[in-house]
């Protein structure tokens, strides 16, 4: 995966966190915490958008195979690509944040 497509990843995270569904931090006096928290909801929310993405995908791929009409497999190969890239990025802001936090845990206090 791409760093281009790492970053729309990241970008797609913020525009979430800034739309609503998610409290951006106050600003001024604000604790730690209440970042820690709004990431925390960030991050969920993009698993789940994944998972979501996951399970359409193999429906999708079900109801053709079951032979449904309404289903063609474009769209089957379309979904399961999208998937796939969905799961790949979320791998790859996975790694990422393994490396910050191992980076982290050799600094010198």
């Amino acid at each position: 995966m791409s760093e281009m497509q790492i970053q729309n990843v990241l970008q797609q995270m913020r525009q979430l966190s800034e739309s609503g569904s998610v409290e951006a931090p106050a600003s001024g006096g604000g604790t730690g915490q209440a970042g820690g928290a709004d990431f925390q909801n960030v991050l969920r929310d993009s698993l789940r958008n994944v998972n979501e993405v996951q399970q359409e995908a193999t429906d999708l791929q079900t109801r053709f195979e079951l032979g449904d009409e309404n289903v063609s497999l474009p769209q089957v190969m379309v979904a399961m690509n999208k998937s796939s890239l969905a799961f790949e990025a979320t791998n790859q802001v996975r790694n990422r944040l393994l490396d910050a936090y191992q980076e982290i845990m050799r600094m010198q206090v």
